[in-house]
């Protein structure tokens, strides 16, 4: 059963890069399928070879990936990807590859609604929060 609402990311030349290493952080992770453009794609012979269309999975959960040229925007950390990590092993090592050339907003930390939480903009501009043992809402 296909699901109704999947994520989709846009990069710009780097969308394989970025998969390849997402899917080799997260058990249950792979690239599904991968078209790459040619010479005479939508984006000419300097888009060659990067992704037209990529399904990949993390945790199992799907995510579509392309590589699109020419707009004036870009990931920003108003949207994130929320992972609950089963083990503080799993959280520091999250935190440690994803925020590695990236931008840290909340260091690894307890803040209160949560035992151990990070937030980070990888070195591709997707955001992360991070976090392990239960939230609190109150």
């Amino acid at each position: 059963m296909n699901p109704k609402i999947t994520t989709f990311l846009m990069f710009e030349g780097d969308a394989e890069e970025a998969i390849t290493f997402y899917t080799s952080l997260f058990d249950d992770s792979e690239i599904v399928r991968i078209a790459k453009y040619g010479p005479d794609g939508q984006f000419g012979p300097d888009a060659e070879g990067t992704v037209q269309h990529a399904l990949f999975t993390l945790k199992g959960q799907p995510y579509i990936a392309i590589d699109s040229y020419g707009h004036d925007f870009t990931f920003t950390p108003a949207i994130s990807l929320f992972v609950e990590c089963d083990s503080e092993e799993e959280i520091d090592k999250l935190y440690e590859k994803l925020s590695d050339g990236g931008e840290v907003a909340m260091p690894l930390n307890n803040y209160g609604f949560s035992t151990k939480f990070g937030w980070v903009q990888d070195r591709f501009g997707v955001s992360w929060q991070l976090n392990y043992g239960a939230l609190e809402f109150e």
